[in-house]
């Protein structure tokens, strides 16, 4: 690769600008509504989703390959390893890893986000996942494999952070709620990847390597799709207006960016749209630096409330404890298939991918409320269901059976995929990078504090009880929900933060 895509020169733009402009421009009329600023080309559109979405897919197949890992690895006839015979502790090393390290990605996307770029953070975040499996695969012993592990998991910090806000700010508005829902499906893909290529190792000898190292070609076409696409028009603009010596040279970038992003069919009213954004933006030109005190202030507070509770009551609800049980669950039921804990997470891992293709069809018809409400309604009801089974209907596992595949499609119909969508729509430009970044920090922690307190709160209250206790805080998340969270469907982000934010 000679050269940087981002340092394209003005006779370029203009270039494309010639050619696009025989399409239409600025002054034609609505077209069902929809000025043709707004046009886009859906081949242009579809690759600056893509190569993020790697990024999830990556962090769902992490998901899926390690559950059949720790078998592997555990095994003394196919681990391939003298150090097969592991602790509880270190299993859990292997296991809760790259949750770790995710964690830590999310501290350092705080500073570094906005300073790279959403597209550099991606570049790095997918240099990361190719190192994390390259180690976590050839480690000769513990130690290295836990260092790779946790080099992975700072990918996936990276990548569940700059993903969503570069597919947000480049996606066009009609269809950014589709694309950034369909994140999820990609990290639920991966996840059924993760599953698949795992149950078909797992007998192998070191089957566990190739598990790991599997991932790696993925992070390679990452990487070099990140590479060839432009930069994030809207954090390009962000930075001509705290450079102001820049801002000529910034904006024919934000410019040739939005050429890239949408196709021939933008025409020549690029230059229109990116005036735009800057119009919206024009109140930043005299702040200063953005500070993490700004997130607690005014409209910046309200965002992260709507953010951060989203993205906490999605991992309180109790989704790892209800999926902990779904083996038993199906087990008790009759199903054969439970015999087989990896045949059971890919059944379900189908059904992840269903609902979420259904929610990613009908999210920016309905919208997000809708979703949200109809979902967390749902998973209340299937929580009662599943309390009730562990406590008085302990001779009906069809009602069980049935709640956890309720609890499975409600919430990919609401909190998993409206959840990301949100966090990446919500903050205002200037703080969308640390806004985001403390999102995702919050989804990681408290997926770990739900993941280690399961065990010790069950044996302290009982499965029955955790799972109405579960139920309750549903309650409360669609009461949250209900009085708190916004609408914004079909908006454009500077829309969003004029009107959902005051």
């Amino acid at each position: 690769m000679a050269s940087d895509p981002e340092q394209s020169t003005l006779s370029s733009i203009e270039k494309v600008g010639k050619s696009s402009g025989e399409i239409g421009g600025a002054e034609e009329p609505l077209l069902n509504g929809i000025h043709p600023s707004e046009s886009y080309s859906v081949t242009a559109a579809i690759l600056p989703f893509l190569f993020p979405a790697f990024g999830g897919s990556l962090y769902g197949y992490d998901i899926g390959a390690t559950s059949c890992a720790t078998i592997s690895i555990e095994s003394a006839t196919l681990s391939g390893i003298s150090w097969y015979d592991l602790s509880s502790v270190e299993i859990g090393l292997i296991t809760s890893g790259s949750l770790y390290g995710a964690l830590i990605g999310s501290v350092l996307a705080f500073n570094i986000g906005d300073f790279l770029g959403r597209r550099r953070e991606l570049i790095l975040a997918a240099i990361l996942y190719l190192v994390g499996a390259l180690v976590t695969a050839l480690a000769p012993d513990l130690a290295i494999m836990v260092i790779g592990r946790f080099v992975f998991g700072i990918g996936i910090g990276l990548a569940m952070h700059a993903a969503p806000m570069y597919i947000a700010e480049t996606s066009p508005s009609q269809i950014r709620g589709q694309l950034i829902s369909l994140k999820e499906f990609f990290i639920v893909l991966g996840m059924v990847g993760g599953y698949g290529i795992g149950s078909l190792l797992v007998d192998t000898v070191s089957g566990w390597r190739y598990m790991y190292g599997a991932s790696a070609p993925l992070a390679v076409i990452m990487g070099i799709g990140m590479w060839w696409l432009p930069a994030s028009p809207r954090w390009l603009l962000l930075c001509a207006i705290k450079r102001k010596e820049n801002m000529q040279d910034l904006r024919e970038r934000a410019i040739y960016s939005l050429y890239r992003l949408r196709g021939q069919a933008i025409g020549d009213s690029a230059p229109q749209q990116v005036d735009e954004i800057l119009v919206e933006l024009s109140y930043l030109q005299e702040e200063k630096e953005a500070t993490l005190g700004e997130l607690f202030q005014g409209k910046c507070l309200k965002a992260l409330t709507i953010g951060a509770g989203l993205v906490l009551f999605q991992q309180i609800t109790g989704q790892p404890s209800v999926l902990y049980y779904a083996a038993s669950i199906l087990q008790s039921a009759g199903f054969s298939a439970a015999s087989d804990a990896t045949r059971v997470s890919i059944l379900l891992g189908l059904l992840k991918l269903v609902m979420t293709g259904v929610a990613v069809l009908v999210v920016d018809r309905l919208g997000r409320r809708p979703l949200l409400l109809g979902g967390v309604s749902g998973i209340v009801v299937s929580l009662v269901l599943l309390g009730s089974y562990y406590l008085f209907l302990d001779d009906a596992p069809a009602v069980a059976v049935v709640a956890l595949l309720l609890y499975v499609g409600c919430y990919q119909l609401s909190f998993g995929p409206i959840g990301w969508l949100m966090i990446s729509e919500i903050f205002p430009l200037r703080l969308r990078g640390r806004g985001l970044s403390i999102a995702v920090l919050v989804n990681f922690g408290a997926n770990a504090l739900v993941t280690f307190s399961f065990s010790p709160l069950k044996a302290l209250l009982g499965a029955g009880v955790l799972f109405y206790g579960f139920g309750v805080i549903a309650v409360l998340s669609l009461i949250f929900i209900f009085f708190i969270v916004p609408e914004t469907k079909g908006l454009t982000l500077e829309e969003i933060e004029a009107k959902c934010l005051c």
